[in-house]
């Protein structure tokens, strides 16, 4: 049976997208069925991983609010035993459009039912923002993945999430827990950076993960590739972190494997290669 973990945080710009896909990647390059779905209408993730707008046809919209089957809109990726279920702009109706709807916090639970023999891990990137999308995500999820970022803001923010985590496991989804924490953009050189992350270490203990991911910009250019960051440079600090973050996401389970030969990365892109969606990206992944 798959595991279905979401990965949310109302807060923008704590690498949420970034983790979903190289954690995802990652786990594909160790040899685990994996899928990604894209409820985020900004379709960050999609367009990270080379599936830009206007090639879409058929995205998550069409499962939400048509009953469109889940196998009609799953795209591969460039990562062997990685597959997508890519979103739209479109998606930004849903709220309006469901409001009304019977069950309509569960509609991506009910188009989930039988892919879970067909993957290990299922990921679901969750919009900033706890909206009708995110519910979806957490009725259907095993477990809650959050990033976070090491700043004063970011501590309430996490408090807000627990707390909703809490009622939904009373309301909607009794098995929901709670993954771990992540924490992303780290830079250990500064005072408030390092009291943060105590902070956190200290409230969450064990749930805390032990590995960081860093600043790095090499994990910021892959998505204007299309590429995950382990496909993009896989000797990066960032693409490192995330198959570090991967062995300790399975060690958790009492898991170890090793990377599959067939789902080797591929060597550093071009500085001239054009980009994937048709832009750059010279700072730091912001979602």
């Amino acid at each position: 049976m798959a595991q279905v973990i979401a990965i949310a945080n109302q807060k923008g710009g704590v690498g949420k997208t970034t983790t979903a896909i190289n954690l995802a990647a990652s786990l594909a390059h160790l040899g685990q069925e994996t899928l990604l779905i894209d409820m985020d209408p900004q379709s960050n993730l999609s367009s990270g991983l080379g599936i830009v707008g206007e090639k879409v046809t058929k995205h998550i919209y069409h499962v939400l609010l048509q009953d469109a089957p889940l196998e009609d809109i799953l795209r591969e990726t460039c990562v062997e035993w990685l597959d997508v279920a890519p979103s739209h702009i479109d998606l930004y109706g849903v709220e309006v459009e469901l409001v009304n709807a019977e069950n309509r916090e569960k509609r991506l639970k009910t188009a989930l039912e039988k892919f879970h023999k067909a993957y290990k891990y299922i990921f679901i990137d969750c919009p900033p923002a706890l909206n009708l999308l995110t519910l979806n995500a957490l009725a259907c999820a095993d477990s809650v993945l959050i990033p976070m970022q090491c700043e004063y803001y970011a501590l309430e923010g996490l408090s807000l999430l627990v707390r909703t985590i809490d009622r939904m496991r009373g309301a909607l989804n009794p098995r929901l827990q709670l993954e771990g924490v992540l924490v992303t953009m780290y830079d250990p050189r500064t005072n408030l950076v390092q009291q943060v992350h105590q902070e956190v270490k200290k409230f969450f203990g064990n749930k805390l993960y032990q590995t960081t991911i860093p600043r790095n910009i090499r994990l910021a250019e892959a998505p204007s590739y299309g590429k995950p960051v382990l496909s993009y440079d896989k000797n990066s600090s960032g693409a490192l972190a995330y198959l570090g973050l991967a062995k300790e996401f399975l060690g958790r389970r009492g898991l170890s494997v090793e990377p599959h030969e067939d789902s080797a990365a591929e060597p550093p892109a071009s500085p001239a290669e054009p980009a994937a969606n048709g832009s750059s990206a010279p700072g730091e992944v912001s979602s």
